[in-house]
């Protein structure tokens, strides 16, 4: 008989291995290893989920409510730059419709649950909750966005992204904390650390060495 809990352990030490590899081949041969982007970020999506209650059909509709919100903004955003600002993606992350990636949504997801499964753990007041748990959010695209056009993921008209676009990560952010305040404090702290930290060395290290 399979033991649940093993098995998720395994599949979560799996994606450290993934990341920490990853982020090492983008540095050594980029054009080989971004092609696996969107199938790491499934995996990324998969593995976070099954440390979560994904038995709660509330927690699941507030994740799965966040990622096609993201998408609609990212629609809207890249249509009209009034959201983030100009910006247009390339092919690093894999299938677009309406000149969108559809794992995009995926990350809005991870990014922003995580972020506030982490800022509960500190704060009791529902408004200083949100408010750091929006811009922790922010930060993860901060780091992002610096190495987002090296990877081929997008790339913003006048080269990096102004303040709009973290104004728009911010709102957004808050906007999907306020609305599903309640499912989200169910979310669970410490797999949500290990995939934002997975984030924060992945990109770190492309960063910084490429």
């Amino acid at each position: 008989m399979i033991d649940i809990e093993i098995t998720k352990k395994y599949a979560l030490y799996f994606l450290v291995l993934v990341y920490i590899s990853g982020s090492i081949g983008f540095v050594l041969k980029p054009s080989f290893f971004g092609l696996f982007t969107p199938y790491s970020l499934l995996l990324t999506g998969f593995v976070y989920l099954i440390h979560q209650p994904y038995n709660d059909k509330r927690f699941l509709f507030s994740f799965l409510a966040i990622s096609v919100l993201g998408f609609l903004f990212e629609v809207i955003g890249v249509s009209t730059g009034l959201v983030f600002g100009n910006y247009t993606y390339g092919s690093g992350l894999g299938l677009c419709i309406l000149d969108v990636p559809l794992i995009i949504s995926l990350n809005w997801a991870l990014i922003i649950t995580a972020s506030f499964s982490i800022t509960k753990n500190y704060f009791d007041n529902k408004y200083a909750l949100l408010f750091v748990a929006s811009l922790l959010a922010v930060l993860i695209d901060f780091l992002i966005e610096q190495v987002a056009p090296k990877l081929d993921f997008w790339r913003f008209d006048s080269g990096m992204p102004g303040l709009h676009n973290y104004i728009g990560w911010f709102l957004i952010s808050y906007l999907c904390g306020l609305l599903f305040y309640t499912p989200l404090t169910k979310s669970k702290f410490m797999p949500s650390i290990i995939i934002l930290a997975l984030q924060i060395q992945f990109f770190g290290i492309i960063y910084l060495f490429t």
